[in-house]
This record gives C-alpha cells, structure tokens and sequence, in this order.
C-alpha cells in the first residue's frame, strides 16, 4: 500500500520559517533513549504506517530538499517501516496536481492513502477503517467546518458532496484522509485532465466524479483533528498533544539512514 504525502506548497500562513513547514516541531518522541524534537510530518508517516501504507511517497518541490535530507530513503522501526520515494512538483498548481505527481509510482491494482503532512489527528489507527476498494474519506468533527472541506453525507455513510470552503456548510465532519485503489486514482486523473486540469482542491474534482456517476464514502472514524499550518492551530496541537491520554501504538520510529539534522531538528517546539 502507498501513502502519498502532498508537500509541495510554501506554507505561507506560518511563514517565515527557515526551513519547510513539514519540518515544524511539534511535540517530541523518543529517539536512542533520548527525547528529541519530532517534525509535524512524522505523524502523518506514523498514521499511514498504522493504516497498512508499506511504501511512502512525498511530492515536494524543488526547494524543498531539507525533507529528504531529513527523513532520507525510510521511516519506521521494526515490523512497521516504508521506503520512501520523492518526486516533484515544479511549479504550486495545487493539491490534485501535487498528488497526481505520484501516479506513475501506483499500480492499478494497489490501495493507495492520501492525507496533510501539517496536520495531527486521532486515533492513530483510524486509518484502517476505510475500506481497501473503492474511495473512502476520513471524517473528523470539528467547530468551524467552513475552514476545510466539510462532507456532505447519507445515513449509510454515501458522499453527497464535498463543501469545498464553505460558509454554510451542512455537515460538521471534515476529511483529514482519504483511501482508494490505484485503478480509481488513475480514473479521478483522467477526469481531472477531461476537465482540463481546472480542479486545484480535491473536492472539486471529487463532486465532478460524483456527478458522472462515481461514489464514495464518509468514514466517521475519526475524534480529533488539527490543521498545523496556522500560528493558531500550532498552539491546538500542542494542547492537543498535552490533552491526549491515546497511547501510542506504533513502535519507536527510526529515521532514514545517512539523514542529517537540519535546523528544524534543532528548534525546541514551546506551545
């Protein structure tokens, strides 16, 4: 299984920083018996790993190699490891552009994982909730659904529609991730190229694929839920992080080996 990590834009609600904003600290973990400092994008890696993912891809753009310094050719320890792959996004032509990158690496027949590497949510597992065909969005609650993209669906769980941003949005429950088989990737591409490549946001695209007959489905699998990427949500996830009495369930993790520290390893994260 592959999990795509969409890593490309500049982070400009938390800017300036020196260094990608995937490399924010937040929070710790422990590291050779010692507590360190853990990048924001770990525990995305760490979910996805808890899914099922066996094999990673970041799409980053060209100046972007501190992620790669950091977290080299895998992430994991023990039973749960991923090689990780990089391709490139050269130019910001949003999220469906920034995954679609990855398609050449996915066959048609292998699940694939797509989620936010500046956001934290729990339970670390809920990953696994989603099923293998077909395509499933993670759904979280939140207060301010106008903020993201709040889904829209049915009592058995059938997407209706993806609101897109939306300041009346009907639904409260928000995707965080979302799970498809590659021959369903591949299909959403050839859509969004029909379209003409129109579609920047995956909810778009996704109520195109809705309305020419597609389907998916809303998994309420998930409890909680913050978006890093602002000065505000930065202070959530550390309370977040305080508040949380989940233990953690994936092993301790290694980075890839030959990675050195940039200066994000090296900032102490403070709430």
């Amino acid at each position: 299984m592959w999990g795509i990590i969409p890593a490309a834009g500049s982070g400009t609600r938390i800017q300036p920083l020196a260094f990608s904003k995937e490399l924010l600290p937040v929070g710790s973990r422990r590291d050779d018996e010692a507590e360190r400092p853990r990048a924001v994008s770990e525990y995305l890696l760490e979910r996805m790993l808890a899914g099922g993912a066996t094999k990673l891809c970041f799409v980053i753009s060209p100046w972007k190699s501190d992620i790669l310094q950091y977290f080299g050719g895998g992430f994991g320890d023990g039973e749960a490891t991923a090689a990780i792959a990089y391709v490139v996004q050269s130019e910001p032509s949003g999220l469906c552009d920034a995954i679609f990158r990855a398609l050449p690496l996915i066959r048609p027949d292998e699940p694939v994982i797509v989620g936010l590497p500046d956001t934290i949510w729990f339970p670390i597992d809920a990953l696994r909730a989603l099923p293998e065909d077909g395509l499933s969005f993670l759904l979280f609650p939140v207060e301010r659904p106008e903020l993201f993209d709040a889904v829209d669906t049915d009592a058995a769980g059938r997407v209706r529609e993806i609101e897109v941003k939306c300041a009346a949005a009907r639904s409260r429950w928000i995707w965080g991730a979302f799970k498809m088989c590659g021959a369903t990737l591949h299909a959403l591409h050839a859509l969004w190229l029909a379209r003409e490549r129109q579609d920047q946001y995956v909810g778009t695209l996704v109520n195109a694929w809705l309305a020419a007959g597609g389907s998916a489905r809303g998994v309420r699998a998930g409890t909680s839920y913050v978006d890093v990427g602002t000065l505000n949500g930065y202070r959530a996830a550390m309370r977040l992080l305080g508040e949380a009495s989940e233990p953690d369930t994936v092993p301790p993790v290694r980075l890839g080996a030959g990675r050195r520290d940039p200066p994000a390893r090296r900032w102490q994260a403070r709430a």
